[in-house]
């Protein structure tokens, strides 16, 4: 029997992570979770997997073009549109982080480092995620909305508050991160514009990959500033969010949707990447009871935190209300990822780290449970966005029409038929 080359068993991994996690998803089992369950069995009889550097790269294709898309979907004027309830929300969101650090600090015994980034573990929405999966929850367009503005304006104040605690060792290191962060900045939307102008007219239709590009390019500098790719590929949607106005074809519907399918092709295997990196000490009984008491401590505060607050200033029902704060439970990436720094850079204990990875899979695992329809990073979903093309073509079929119109009807009409009275007389028939 020929042994199996590296080139089957990449391909065997691309079925299987394309395929069985949403095959599953009939038995409502997310298919995230499912990808990462593949990557813990994979561990096993792969041993040395979880070092291939074509694995790492699709991994971080996977997170960052998750990001990316994130950072796209950052609409200022939804923001603005909801701006006080957001703030109120911002503002609560801010000091419940504050009460959980220093809870973990008088409690675990951790330092205010690490108990900051244990807080925004728990309490920071997967903006990404949800993002890709809200149409499938079956949300009303109001609630949809709301999830939306909630899960951006809690993402955008945990990555300040991530690029604080990572960048806080010295005075020298902030200043020095911070500088960096000014000039990809300032210089992104330079960057966008020299390509609009230099490349675009004469390569139509590569605004996709020059967005992709760009958005790996920030993601890799951001992670040697010491801040993970995240915080850079979301700032690279974000400014091409706001460059939409000068330069449409950047930010469009079509290519928000190929940076959508894009990521769904990738992000696969992050969580199978990350599933193999799991260490033997995580999976141990005082992580697992460790992780379910976290879990029915937090989540339960988390979930109504945010329905009493969408009932004060939201004037909801209580269902309503409750629909809103479900769909914000997950926190599977942000919790990952955070889990992972702490452990790498920390050293944080394997418990811990345990722990987390099942409070992020229950939280993953609650709205595909109690809402309409299980949770799935496919995002083929939906109609198609209004695209200019479309629109041109419905009015030039519709201009069509009405030019034919008069002769089909004339048409239709044709000459006077006759009908045959009772005494067997014709007479014409007067239409």
């Amino acid at each position: 029997m020929p042994a199996i080359t590296s080139e089957v068993v990449y391909l065997m991994l691309i079925f299987g992570l394309m395929v069985i996690p949403r095959a599953l998803q009939r038995f409502r089992i997310p298919a995230p979770l499912t990808s990462f369950a593949f990557g813990m069995v994979a561990a096993v009889f792969l041993v040395g997997f979880s070092q291939d550097a074509t694995l790492a790269l699709l991994a971080t294709m996977g997170i960052s073009s998750l990001f990316l898309f994130a950072g796209l979907e950052v609409r200022m004027e939804e923001l603005r549109r909801g701006m006080w309830p957001l703030l109120s929300h911002l503002l609560a969101r801010a000091i419940t982080l504050t009460c959980v650090a220093l809870l973990s600090m008088r409690y675990l015994d951790l330092s205010w480092q690490v108990s900051a980034l244990l807080a925004l573990a728990l309490l920071t929405p997967s903006t990404g995620f949800i993002l890709d999966t809200l149409s499938r929850l079956g949300l009303t367009e109001d609630e949809r909305y709301w999830v939306t503005v909630k899960a951006v304006g809690g993402e955008l104040l945990a990555l300040l508050v991530l690029f604080l605690v990572l960048q806080s060792g010295s005075v020298e290191r902030l200043a020095y991160a911070s500088g960096a962060m000014v000039l990809m900045i300032v210089g992104m939307p330079l960057l966008f514009i020299g390509l609009g102008r230099l490349v675009l007219p004469h390569a139509p239709g590569s605004e996709f990959s020059l967005l992709v590009m760009v958005g790996l390019i920030a993601a890799y500098v951001t992670y040697q500033l010491g801040v993970y790719y995240l915080v850079g590929a979301f700032l690279a949607g974000f400014v091409a969010r706001l460059l939409r106005q000068r330069m449409p074809l950047l930010a469009s519907d079509e290519n928000l949707r190929a940076i959508q399918m894009f990521a769904s092709f990738f992000v696969p295997f992050y969580f199978f990447y990350m599933g193999m990196r799991v260490p033997s000490g995580a999976l141990s009984w005082d992580a697992l009871w460790w992780g379910l008491g976290m879990t029915a401590v937090v989540l339960p505060l988390r979930i109504g935190s945010i329905w009493l607050h969408r009932r004060m200033t939201g004037g909801e029902t209580a269902r309503g209300s409750l629909r809103v704060a479900t769909a914000l439970t997950p926190t599977l990436i942000f919790t990952l990822v955070l889990a992972t720094i702490m452990r790498e850079r920390f050293q944080v204990s394997d418990v811990l780290y345990g722990a987390l990875l099942i409070y992020a899979g229950v939280s993953t695992l609650l709205p595909s449970l109690v809402l309409a329809k299980p949770l799935d990073f496919n995002v083929l979903v939906g109609p198609l966005p209004d695209t200019a093309h479309n629109t041109a073509v419905r009015e030039a079929n519709a201009t069509d029409w009405a030019a034919r119109a008069p002769a089909q009807a004339e048409s239709d009409a044709g000459p006077p038929r006759a009908t045959r009275s009772r005494r067997g007389q014709t007479h014409p028939n007067a239409g």
